[in-house]
């Protein structure tokens, strides 16, 4: 479990709402981030966030892209997990493990993490947008990691890769 995942429960005891959230104090959020890693700007950005839903949106996080975007820190990314996860709405958000396996999979060209959004909706039918996305991330922390990179436990790679990744792999290998 990393860290944000231990830190959320806890924010979420002292204000689960944009109303309790400006309650506290920018100081007070900071201290129970502080682990997460730049609280000074997390803080801010999370108090600073709760007042515009609540002058804007009426405490209720939005439920489109486009809305979600115009929140500040909220990229293409952050808007399709809220999207997916909060809302059920069907989106594919693709984070750097996404991006490195569908690579790795020759499921995209690689060339950056819209083309293979572009490609994993393509490919995969919209009602498993959802949940395949946690499951590929799940799959590459376990089996297909970024550093420590063990082929012989990475069944999908080792079955559909890109011929060049398998290269490379059994180049460092020797």
């Amino acid at each position: 479990m990393c860290i944000r995942d231990r830190i959320t429960p806890l924010l979420f005891e002292k204000a689960d709402n944009p109303y309790d959230m400006v309650k506290l104090s920018v100081e007070e959020i900071r201290d129970i981030i502080k682990p997460v890693g730049l609280s000074p700007m997390k803080s801010k950005g999370i108090y600073g966030l709760s007042h515009i839903l609540i002058d804007k949106y009426d405490g209720k996080v939005p439920q489109t892209y486009e809305a979600l975007e115009a929140l500040p820190a909220v990229g293409h990314k952050t808007a399709a997990v809220v999207l997916s996860q909060a809302f059920g709405i069907p989106a594919f958000p693709v984070d750097t493990h996404i991006h490195r396996l569908m690579y790795r999979w020759n499921l995209t060209n690689g060339k950056n993490v819209v083309q293979t959004e572009k490609d994993a909706k393509r490919l995969f039918p919209k009602e498993l947008w959802n949940d395949l996305h946690l499951q590929i991330i799940w799959y590459g922390r376990e089996y297909s990691p970024a550093r420590g990179w063990d082929l012989d436990k990475d069944i999908i790679t080792k079955t559909i890769g890109r011929k060049t990744v398998l290269a490379d792999y059994y180049k460092k290998k020797k």
